[in-house]
């Protein structure tokens, strides 16, 4: 993958959130629509694009973690609230290559996390759970080692405490388990295919209405030298 050898080559082990999505998408992973903005034109273009309402976040090559540094602003109504969070975003970035993640927002209440860890000794292995804010709190989440079968993914999904989420709950449609499914077997895929890939975290994967859309998305690479022993 070009964003991984691009990565590697400036010297860098964590793929920026946009990298890691295009990675996702190429597997077909749905993730969100979104563009990359230097500049209020950019910005206006991408909004244009997109369409209101929107998530900014901080873009990097530096950056890992937003959320903590207040680089994120949501639910952005119009321009002038899109403007004023992006001179907000840049003014707070701390990295020698600033630009704005301009994002479709995705709305759900229901949170999963997708993940990927590559063990020492069994390889590439597969984790699903609570998202968002509970995957620390809760660490409700189950594992396998790739590669899945779907019938694996759908185990997997029953085996978390708070696998009821998935039902038809409140008034909001039951998930699209299969959907989910495909998504836990292309990570493991992921994992096996690209041996560079040291970690995977997509998190949220929120559920619009039925369908899963990864959010936010973190892969984290072997260092050369220790993916040569």
């Amino acid at each position: 993958m070009d964003v991984i050898k691009k990565a590697l080559q400036e010297g860098r082990r964590i793929l920026s959130e946009h990298e890691a999505k295009k990675l996702l998408a190429s597997y077909g992973i749905p993730v969100t629509r979104e563009v990359v903005a230097e500049n209020i034109e950019q910005l206006k273009e991408a909004a244009t694009q997109i369409g209101y309402p929107l998530v900014l976040k901080a873009h990097s090559s530096a950056l890992a973690h937003k959320t903590e540094k207040d680089l994120i602003r949501i639910d952005i109504r119009d321009q002038a609230e899109a403007v004023e969070a992006f001179h907000e975003i840049l003014e707070k970035m701390e990295a020698p290559d600033k630009a704005v993640l301009v994002q479709e927002m995705i709305k759900g209440k229901r949170e999963l996390v997708v993940g990927l860890t590559r063990d020492p000794q069994f390889g590439p292995c597969v984790m699903f759970g609570l998202g968002g804010i509970f995957t620390e709190i809760l660490k409700d989440i189950s594992f396998r080692v790739a590669p899945l079968e779907k019938h694996d993914a759908m185990e997997m999904m029953k085996e978390i405490r708070g696998h009821k989420i998935l039902e038809r709950v409140r008034g909001m449609p039951a998930a699209d388990t299969d959907a989910l499914a495909d998504i836990l077997v292309t990570v493991g895929r992921i994992g096996l295919e690209i041996e560079q890939i040291k970690e995977i975290d997509i998190n949220p994967v929120i559920l619009q209405e039925s369908r899963p859309v990864a959010v936010d998305a973190l892969v984290v690479l072997e260092a050369p030298e220790s993916h040569a022993r």
